[in-house]
């Protein structure tokens, strides 16, 4: 079907993660599947909004991110630009609602299961993790393999990543905050938190926003990067709307400015 579809001049945007993995051999391997023509692939633009923009305008087949990427991503490429990190030293401990499991009937997924209870999944193998380092290496030049470990939460929407990466220099959280905010400046939908300033799920809920809270710990020279995000907006349905106004050249606010769900 989608062949067709771009035969005939329309725009396809695939929340799937068919698309993602410019390697064949990367997506057998992570998503068990076989994966997607290879000519395919090569046209795919990776729908990351804030990076992409040059990219993704006049895109007739775009990938959109997934959740934990576009969270992690967001609070690590001011950073990855300018060679600030130890990619080596990278961890990224993410937790997630229920929904971004999808709707399938699954025993880990009931009311009884996921109540009152925090749980890992996946360590070290999510499908999530080589979109992540494919990305990382795509923005700072340079390979490398990360640590990433989900967890499931006893909600149904919100995401939020804890990043951990070691500083190469002595920068300070204001250095550092002065730096995210001049970074994401034409950015609308990333939100920089004032020092001592720490993002919740809550706060986004409802919402096509990525908020992103930032400490350096002068003893370890080690930065944490908290970003959260509605990981079925702007993890999935809203940032397809928003890469959608940027191929067509529309306002990238354009049916996002909705009123948010708070509290």
């Amino acid at each position: 079907m989608l062949p067709e579809c771009l035969k005939r001049g329309l725009i396809c945007i695939d929340l799937s993660g068919d698309f993602r993995l410019k390697n064949p051999q990367d997506y057998a391997e992570w998503y068990k599947k076989n994966p997607a023509d290879a000519a395919l692939l090569g046209d795919a633009v990776y729908g990351l909004s804030e990076l992409n923009r040059e990219q993704i305008e006049g895109a007739s087949l775009l990938s959109n991110p997934g959740c934990y990427p576009t969270a992690t991503l967001l609070g690590l490429a001011p950073v990855l630009q300018h060679d600030m990190i130890d990619l080596n030293s990278i961890i990224v401990d993410g937790k997630s609602g229920v929904s971004g499991s999808g709707k399938k009937a699954v025993i880990g997924n009931l009311f009884g299961e996921v109540n009152e209870s925090v749980k890992a999944y996946k360590l070290d193998h999510h499908q999530h993790t080589p979109e992540i380092e494919q990305m990382i290496e795509e923005i700072s030049g340079q390979k490398t393999a990360i640590t990433f470990h989900p967890h499931l939460i006893p909600m149904t929407r919100g995401l939020l990543c804890t990043t951990y990466a070691n500083l190469k220099q002595g920068f300070s959280t204001r250095e550092l905050l002065e730096h995210y905010e001049k970074f994401y400046k034409k950015s609308p939908f990333v939100r920089i938190r004032p020092l001592g300033n720490w993002p919740a799920t809550k706060e986004v809920l409802g919402s096509n926003f990525c908020d992103i809270g930032l400490n350096v710990d002068g003893r370890t020279r080690r930065l944490t990067i908290v970003s959260v995000i509605d990981n079925v907006v702007k993890g999935a349905a809203g940032q397809a709307v928003q890469n959608l106004n940027i191929i067509k050249g529309w306002d990238e606010q354009t049916g996002l400015t909705f009123t948010p769900i708070y509290p």
